[in-house]
C-alpha cells in the first residue's frame, strides 16, 4: 500500500501566511493527476513546526477528504513530547489517515531505550500503522537498525522513512526488521539506489514540484528497469540539488510557483531564497523540461 513517489507536501499558504486551502485543494488533484502514489501532509516539509495545533489537523483533514480513499494518506504526527505525539497520531486516526509518520524525537536526545519506550507509546494509543522517520542531521538522534528490529516487532510499526544517507541501512534493517518491513527513502537524490538496495520508494520533496517524472522513476524501478529509471534520475539529478541548496520546503515551494501551484511564502525563521539560488532552481526546472 504504501510505495512508490509519496511527496511529503508542502502546506500552501496565502501571500499573507494563512492557510490557502484553495491552493491545497488544487495540489491534492494535482497530485492524484500526476500519479503520486500516496500523499504525506504536514511533515517538516508541510511546515508543522510553525503550524498551530488547529492548522495541524485542518491541513491532515482536508488531504484525507480531497483524496477520498484514491490514494493513502501518511499524517505527519511526530512530536519531541510523547504526549503530543499520542493526540496527533489519534486525531489522524479520527480523520481517517492511512497511517502516520512519526519522527525520532527531536532536541531530546533520547537513548535508544527511549526512542523504543516513545514509539511504543504512540503505537498503543491509536489503530494507525507506523511509518518511523529517522533522520539524525534534523532530530540529532539516530534510531540504531538493532533498535528499529526491536519496534518493528510491535504489529502497527510497519516502515521506515530513512534520511541517514547511509544505504547501507537498507540492508542492515533488511536484516533486523525483515523483507517485509517498508523501507522509504527520505532522500531524493540517493532514492535509486535506496531501492537498488531493497528499498520500495521515496517520501519525497522533489515530488512536490515533478510528481509525475517522480512517480514513473519509482515506476520504472518496481518493473526492475534501473536503466529506465537511470535516465530519470538524470533528469532529477540537478532539481534534487537546487531545491536544498537553502531549506528544501523553501526551494520547494519557489519552484512550485514558477509552475502557478502555490505562493512561494513560506514561515518565520524560514525566509525566502536568495537570488543564486533561484537561479540554480529556474535552470533546474528548465533541465527536467518542467518550464
Amino acid at each position: 500500500m504504501f510505495k512508490g513517489s509519496l511527496p511529503a507536501l508542502v502546506t500552501p499558504f496565502t501571500p499573507e501566511g494563512e492557510l490557502d486551502l484553495a491552493a491545497l485543494k488544487k495540489l491534492v488533484e494535482w497530485h492524484i493527476a500526476e500519479g503520486s502514489h500516496g500523499l504525506v501532509p504536514v511533515g517538516t516539509t508541510g511546515e508543522s513546526p510553525t503550524l498551530s495545533h488547529d492548522e495541524h489537523r485542518t491541513v491532515v483533514e482536508e488531504v484525507v477528504r480531497l483524496a477520498a480513499g484514491r490514494i493513502p494518506v501518511i499524517a505527519g504526527a511526530g512530536s519531541n513530547s510523547t504526549r503530543e505525539g499520542i493526540g496527533l497520531i489519534q486525531h489522524a486516526q479520527a480523520a481517517g489517515a492511512d497511517a502516520a509518520l512519526v519522527v525520532t524525537p527531536y532536541y531530546n536526545k533520547p537513548t535508544q531505550p527511549g526512542l523504543i519506550a516513545h514509539y511504543t507509546a504512540l503505537h498503543d494509543a491509536s489503530a494507525l500503522p507506523i511509518i518511523i522517520y529517522n533522520i539524525p542531521g534534523r532530530s540529532v538522534i539516530d534510531m540504531t537498525p538493532e533498535t528499529m528490529g526491536e519496534l518493528a516487532k510491535l504489529p502497527r510499526i510497519i516502515g521506515v522513512k530513512d534520511a541517514t544517507g547511509k544505504l547501507e541501512r537498507v540492508s542492515q534493517q533488511r536484516i533486523t526488521c525483515g523483507t517485509d518491513f517498508i523501507q522509504l527513502s527520505g532522500n531524493d537524490d540517493t532514492a535509486l539506489g535506496f531501492n537498488a538496495h531493497g528499498g520500495v520508494g521515496c517520501i519525497s520533496v522533489t515530488a512536490n514540484v515533478a510528481p509525475r517524472l517522480c512517480s514513473e522513476f519509482q515506476q520504472a524501478m518496481m518493473a526492475g528497469d534501473f536503466a529506465k529509471a537511470l535516465e530519470y534520475q538524470d533528469k532529477l539529478m540537478p532539481l534534487h540539488v537546487a531545491i536544498f541548496l537553502e531549506p528544501g520546503v523553501a526551494g520547494a515551494k519557489y519552484a512550485m510557483s514558477k509552475l502557478g501551484l502555490c505562493s512561494d511564502r513560506v514561515r518565520l525563521p524560514l525566509v525566502g531564497l536568495t537570488e543564486a539560488t533561484k537561479v540554480a532552481i529556474d535552470a533546474a526546472l528548465k533541465h527536467a523540461g518542467l518550464i
